[in-house]
């Protein structure tokens, strides 16, 4: 009888300074009351209720109901499940989705393309310390806490065709909001000043954590000033740039308010978001075909979350 190898399973012996965190832990566990271990409870029990009923519960209520043909009237007993018809039924026979996800692109492009680093020059130059920046940063970011519907009426004032500020200026009576062919690059004018402000502020807060010593040593190597920036500065501030990238593709996802004030999405104004709403709670009320739409959205957000989920995960392991 040959004799068989004596394999063991390797086990993990725990170091002395993970043993002492871990008695650490548990000895202050066991200091805490009765009520306080109640409290700590309702302090991670409420928020993960909430967060669960406000929105995985909806989100996953909608990938449901987009499935069905339910139009928000009979009960639920009677919902038939049709299937991917919806989403068929958006792609091929329904004519504002093709202009939505044009007009949800070129939002995107136009934010990521020109306020994005317009935005970033704007935090470069406030970060020399100017005199006045205080002044300036407050007002570059004083349109990010007004809502896009208010927004709209702000620049209403100067898209105005009889009495807005722009047709006075040049002389004409253009309908900046009413024509098709230019209403959207009015709107995205409007989006884009806002987001200016809010990209400004990001950068900004990036700037003040950079290493001043990897300027100095770029600068005694000879190197200029936009060459600092571009090969050493913005590398390192690489979790900022997902974190601006994923949000200037949410804000163009999500971009409603703005457009709904104005013609509630209609004439050159299509976007997604106000094709959900305008199936969803809008005169034609079908439920399951407003939550393929919204399903659709759901997807392509989900992307870029994970996206900027895992950097940060990542980030905080190193």
């Amino acid at each position: 009888m040959s004799d068989l190898p004596l394999i063991q399973a390797d086990r993990a012996v725990p170091t002395p300074a993970a043993t002492t965190t871990t008695r650490g832990r548990r000895r202050r566990l066991r200091l805490l009351s009765r009520t306080d271990r109640v409290v700590i409870t309702l302090m991670v029990l409420v928020p993960m209720l909430l967060v669960v009923g406000l929105v995985w519960l909806p989100a996953l209520a909608t990938v449901l109901l987009s499935g069905t043909n339910w139009d928000g009237i009979g009960p639920l007993s009677e919902i038939d499940w049709v299937g991917l018809k919806n989403y068929d039924d958006v792609v091929n026979i329904y004519p504002p989705f093709v202009p939505a996800i044009q007009n949800n692109l070129l939002w995107l492009a136009a934010l990521f393309v020109v306020a994005t680093p317009f935005g970033m020059f704007l935090a470069v130059l406030l970060d020399k310390e100017l005199r006045g920046s205080r002044f300036y940063q407050t007002a570059l970011y004083l349109p990010v806490v007004l809502s896009l519907a208010l927004i709209g009426f702000v620049w209403q004032l100067i898209y105005s065709r009889d009495q807005g500020l722009l047709n006075a200026l040049l002389g004409t009576q253009t309908d900046w909001y009413g024509d098709p062919h230019v209403n959207i690059w009015s709107v995205l004018v409007a989006a884009g000043w806002r987001h200016v402000g809010y990209i400004m502020l990001l950068y900004l807060a990036g700037l003040k954590g950079v290493d001043p010593s990897l300027r100095e040593a770029a600068a005694v190597d000879g190197s200029s000033e936009a060459s600092t920036f571009f090969r050493v500065v913005f590398p390192v501030m690489r979790p900022i740039n997902i974190i601006v990238l994923v949000v200037t593709v949410i804000e163009s996802l999500r971009a409603f308010d703005l457009v709904w004030v104005i013609n509630k999405g209609r004439n050159g104004l299509e976007l997604i978001s106000a094709l959900v709403t305008a199936n969803v709670v809008g005169e034609a009320s079908r439920i399951g075909f407003g939550s393929a739409l919204a399903t659709i959205m759901l997807v392509v957000s989900l992307v870029f979350i994970t996206l900027y989920l895992a950097t940060v995960m990542r980030e905080d392991r190193r």
